[in-house]
């Protein structure tokens, strides 16, 4: 008796008729069955993370980037932990070994990675391949002002754009152009998945498109708006918006001095300022202090170097800019 006809034997104490259609029926199952073997299940081949190439990312948005391009096709790592100074940044020997063991190095550029040169060059991978995401983006010098501060002494360094302000990667329009950069960059490294990358960089695209509209449609009511900053980190984002930055320092410091906030308000008297903005994360106790006493707004502007690693996290975090412009503009 064949193991199809046992499984239904069980039903033995029905009625006789109904017994010989059940059982007409199950032979002529198992008959079907045995005609027809189910199809075998698909398995989707995934390689392993061994088989994938290993890619470096500078910072935060370089990750966001270049982990929406690559989504699962490659191995995407960051070097400079969320939050930490980018600016600044002094090389570790798991950065090295990093870069030793990758394919691609994906970096910002325009002189913003200055931990970059000595740390590929310790690392001494002749195979490496590196993609600069502002490859071809004019860079700016000084499209708002900058009102200095105190003396790089006092500061304790030098610290300049000497090759222009890097912060494109704030205005969605020249993310545009970073992503297509990276894309094409994984493209030449792997080629075998370029239609992955082609796909996933036209997706994030489309977000950054929306982005940039929903930018205009909403900022285009505050022309000229002038606003004044703690990180000369925005001078892209006003440009594209038709707003004005106005910087009290080029680079975050850790504790405002007494002649930042003398400069600040000089600038607010001198350029006839609606808000000012502090970055989240910091203590800005003595900025809302200022802004109270000189009866302006105060929000957080983010330049988006720290947050969660999630590619969608941009999104986030340029929204809440966007709104904090449009409450800092009103």
């Amino acid at each position: 008796m064949s193991r199809c006809y046992l499984r239904y034997w069980a039903g033995w104490q029905l009625s006789l008729p109904l017994m010989s259609l059940l059982l007409s029926s199950i032979v002529t199952g198992c008959n079907n069955q045995a005609s027809s073997p189910p199809p075998a299940p698909q398995v989707e081949t995934v390689a392993s993370p061994s088989d994938r190439s290993k890619v470096v990312t500078t910072f935060l948005p370089m990750y966001w980037f270049t982990k929406a391009v690559a989504g699962e096709a490659a191995q995407v790592e960051i070097l400079v932990p969320p939050g930490t100074e980018v600016h600044e940044y002094q090389a570790t020997p798991a950065n090295v070994q990093a870069i030793a063991t990758a394919d691609v190095l994906v970096k910002n550029g325009l002189g913003l990675e200055e931990f970059l040169e000595d740390t590929v060059k310790n690392a001494g991978n002749s195979k490496l391949k590196q993609v600069e995401a502002s490859q071809g983006i004019k860079p700016v010098t000084e499209i708002s002002p900058v009102e200095e501060t105190t003396s790089e002494e006092e500061h304790g360094h030098g610290h300049e754009h000497a090759e222009g302000n890097p912060h494109v990667w704030l205005d969605p329009v020249l993310a545009q152009k970073q992503v297509n950069n990276i894309r094409d960059g994984l493209i030449a490294a792997d080629p075998q998945n370029k239609a992955t990358y082609t796909t996933n960089a036209a997706n994030y695209i489309q977000q950054l498109q929306a982005l940039d509209r929903e930018f205009r449609q909403r900022l285009q009511k505050y022309p000229n708006c002038t606003f004044v900053t703690f990180h000369d980190a925005y001078p892209y984002l006003a440009q594209r918006y038709k707003l004005k930055q106005v910087a009290v320092v080029e680079i975050p410091e850790d504790q405002l001095s007494p002649q930042d906030i003398q400069r600040a308000i000089a600038a607010v008297k001198k350029y006839n300022v609606k808000a000012v903005f502090g970055e989240p994360g910091t203590d800005n106790r003595l900025l809302k202090n200022l802004s109270q006493d000189l009866n302006l707004t105060f929000r957080p502007l983010d330049p988006l170097e720290t947050g969660e690693t999630n590619p969608q996290y941009y999104f986030t975090a340029m929204k809440a800019n966007l709104k904090s412009l449009e409450a800092g503009c009103q």
